[in-house]
This record gives structure tokens, sequence and C-alpha cells, in this order.
């Protein structure tokens, strides 16, 4: 085996054994129990769990983007053989460059003091410094045309207060692809958004995946959106995973019993009566169920 070949075969992200021990006025909490994980290029892996299983930590955990003197770390987070946990200072030279973090709320997540072109212009130079000022803009003009944002020169004037929702979100898609990182950290990056926004999104993290290779950890509590966009899942309750494996599977046939009351938790239609009132609404006249989960064509 070539050295070549071993580089090449490295995972993205290798996570081990991690543990997260986060320090309350209650006392000491252990909010990530043991996790172990990888992702690939090219890959889509996606932990789901409910608020307060600890997905969320664990991906701020990897990035360390806990306070320091609130949280301490165990275990290994390698980032293409860099180990972010035995090595605090490998993190800040991975960050926005070989990873970077799509946050959860577009709408708080951007200076809203500063221009989108500002903004993005910063998230540029950081990994190309050496880049003149015409050619910073051109490939911020770029990263937004790539977005489908329309007319992207013009939305560079603009405040974050005067895109929508989902503008505001393929504009932080477009600042975490700024650096060219190998890897994309997606924090639930559709819980703001209404469904139609949502899927927009999601189709527009296939494509820049499908362009590009890149790998994503998507952190979501959303089973619907698990399974358009995931090559794995591991189900998180209490700061452990109880269920991975394949992402159809997992969503086809689950071995555990949390995962199964995730998948019920789906809002579901169910047939209407010539009155235009749901069937469902009425679970004691006796009339079968036809239940179509969300997500699902017939």
């Amino acid at each position: 085996m070539t050295a070549e070949f071993d580089e090449a075969d490295r995972p993205l992200l290798e996570v081990e054994d991690l543990q997260i021990e986060l320090i309350t006025e209650a006392g000491v909490v252990r909010a990530v129990d043991g996790v172990s994980f990888l992702i690939r290029q090219g890959e889509t892996v996606t932990i789901i769990g409910e608020s307060g299983s600890g997905k969320s930590t664990t991906a701020m955990g990897i990035l360390r983007l806990l306070p320091p003197e609130l949280a301490v770390l165990s275990g290994r987070a390698r980032f293409q053989g860099a180990d972010v946990i035995a090595d605090p200072r490998a993190a800040r030279k991975v960050r926005g460059r070989t990873v970077s973090l799509i946050p959860q709320d577009p709408m708080t997540a951007l200076s809203p003091v500063h221009t989108i072109g500002q903004q993005l212009r910063e998230a540029v130079r950081l990994p190309h410094r050496g880049l003149s000022k015409s050619e910073t803009t051109a490939r911020c003009v770029d990263l937004l045309a790539r977005m489908h944002i329309p007319d992207p020169e013009s939305q560079l004037r603009k405040y974050p207060h005067q895109l929508s929702g989902g503008m505001l979100q393929r504009v932080l898609i477009a600042l975490a692809l700024a650096g060219s990182p190998v890897l994309l950290v997606a924090d639930e990056p559709t819980s703001a958004l209404d469904v139609t926004v949502q899927a927009g999104i999601l189709d527009l993290l296939l494509e820049v995946q499908e362009n590009t290779g890149i790998g994503i950890l998507m952190i979501t509590h959303d089973i619907g959106v698990a399974r358009l966009v995931s090559d794995r899942i591991h189900v998180m309750k209490d700061g452990r995973f109880v269920e991975s494996g394949e992402a159809e599977q997992i969503v086809n046939a689950p071995g555990d019993p949390y995962t199964r009351k995730l998948l019920t938790a789906v809002p579901r239609l169910g047939p209407w009566d010539e009155d235009g009132e749901s069937q469902e609404a009425h679970p004691d006249d006796g009339s079968p169920a036809d239940p179509v989960a969300l997500g699902e064509s017939r």
C-alpha cells in the first residue's frame, strides 16, 4: 500500500470514543458519552435525535467551539489526521479550511451591521490572503452565483435584514465554502425555514456535494431530512448512539425502540372524507388509515 493511497483513503473526519462533560451550576453533566463515527469524501453522515440528546454538542465539541472553561473533552477527533482533542491549536488550523460550519439560525448568524459583501469578503480573504480586492469580489460573486442567488453583485451591497431566511441560508453556505473545505458541518441548517425553502436548501447541499465531493456531517432532529440526504445515520439519545447504520436500514427497519418512536413522530397525512375533514381526526370510527409519511410519495 503506497503513501498516496493511504492519504486518499484517510477519512475526512474520524471520531473515536468522544466524551464531553459540561460544567453547569447543577454540577458536571456528561453531554456526550463515548460516541464514534467517521466520514469519508462524498459522504453525508447524519446525527439525529431530540433536543438535548447531545447532537449539537457533539458537533461543537469536535470543532472546539465549546467554552474551554465549561467543557472537558476526551477521546479523539481527527480531521484528515489532525487530532483537535489532543491538540486544541490544531482546530484553528482546520476551521474554515479543512472543515466549515453552517450554523442553525440564518436570521441571527450574520452581523446585522455589516453588508453581505463585507462578511463574505472577510471569509474569502482568510484562506486566500494574496487576492486583490477585485479578485476577492469576483470570488464572492461566484460563490453567491453557485448558491443560485439572483443578481449576486447587488446582493453584496445588502444587509442581512434585507434578505429572506432562505436567501440568508444560501449566504451562510457560501460563507462556509469560501475556504474550499473538504467537510461541512451542517447544524440544523433547515430548522428555521419553512418546508418549501427547506427542500431548496437540501437540494443545494446535495448539488454542492455532487460537484465538489465534499463530506457533510448533518445534525438534525428531522428524520425526513435525514433520510433524504444521508448515507449513514446515527441515532442519539442521552449522549449516546442507540442505533447506527445505513440510512435505508435505519428508516425502513429500525432496531431500537427510540428510533421507532422518532419515525412515528413524523407528521402524517391521512385520507379526507367528503366533508373535507381528516379521518385521522376520528380514530374511533373504524376507518382504515392510509398514512403517507412526510416526504414520501404514494
